[in-house]
């Protein structure tokens, strides 16, 4: 609230982020009222209290594999699934699971995968163009997607994700098999892939308007609704937790390698990284036995 507060004074009005103080010249009070000393202890003080009342802010919650799978099951019911003609009902007709058609289901189920798999923030994944995601020439199964902007690396060096077809037991997790079904029944080739969708299951004619996190949060929350989910624990940091958890407990990915692949403090851009980033999610490459532990795992 502080800081839609400090946007409406400082850009609507025109305040800036000078703080709010007396003018030596006129008197009168100048700068932006968000942005004063009485503001920021008022927000210090409220911060104490909630915590004595025994107010604990917690994390979003982690999706996992088993949910995303659930989601992918129930968006894969015919019913869900095939894209019919619009014909508008009466009133009271709308059932609860009628918040969104086949399109918009297929449109959250490819950000699912691609801000799970490659550890990205909802609105790194909302703005991805199609002119980011690129088939391999090599293997058509091969996808590789360059990220325009990310929060850690804001002035370039971005490395790209290269994201190869998942075996069939993880088909649920797979952004090659949910892109090519995206591009299959949308057809978008420019401008944003995930476009803004209106309540009859159209997406936006104008290439340069991209769904909005809170449409794509309450969509989310909606589907998690369909599978019998109390959706309040999650949010949209809820992928990029999950998708680190998947990389280290079920694919037993070590910790530098979590780091080069989805970005950290840990590692940076211009570190030497250990492997390719091609073969980060090539299933099929050989292992050899490692040296510390002789298994041929993650940490060979």
């Amino acid at each position: 609230m502080r800081a839609a507060a400090t946007f409406g004074f400082g850009q609507l009005v025109g305040k800036g982020r000078t703080p709010w103080s007396v003018s030596e010249v006129t008197s009168e009070m100048v700068g932006n009222p968000s942005v004063s000393e009485m503001v920021s202890c008022y927000m210090v003080s409220l911060r104490r209290r909630k915590v004595q009342s025994g107010e604990e802010q917690t994390s979003a919650r982690a999706i996992t594999p088993e949910f995303i799978g659930r989601l992918w099951d129930f968006n894969h019911r015919p019913e869900n699934r095939e894209i019919k003609k619009y014909s508008p009902g009466r009133r009271g007709e709308k059932q609860s699971t009628d918040w969104g058609g086949p399109r918009f289901r297929r449109a959250l189920h490819l950000a699912y995968t691609l801000a799970y798999v490659c550890l990205l923030r909802v609105d790194e994944v909302l703005k991805i163009q199609s002119h980011d995601i690129e088939i391999s020439k090599e293997d058509d199964n091969t996808l590789k997607v360059t990220l325009p902007f990310r929060k850690t690396n804001q002035f370039g060096h971005i490395q790209p994700f290269f994201l190869k077809k998942l075996p069939e037991e993880f088909k649920h997790l797979c952004p090659v098999r949910a892109y090519a079904d995206w591009i299959k029944q949308t057809r978008i080739n420019e401008g944003f892939i995930f476009r803004k969708m209106d309540s009859r299951d159209r997406y936006a004619a104008d290439p340069s308007k991209h769904m909005s996190s809170e449409q794509f949060l309450a969509g989310f929350r909606n589907n998690l609704l369909d599978i019998g989910v109390d959706p309040s624990p999650y949010g949209t940091h809820s992928f990029r937790r999950g998708g680190c958890q998947w990389l280290s407990v079920d694919l037993r990915w070590p910790i530098r390698k979590i780091c080069e692949w989805g970005g950290g403090y840990l590692i940076s851009w211009n570190d030497d990284p250990r492997q390719p980033r091609e073969s980060y999610f090539d299933m099929e490459r050989t292992t050899i036995a490692c040296s510390m532990c002789g298994r041929t795992c993650e940490c060979a």
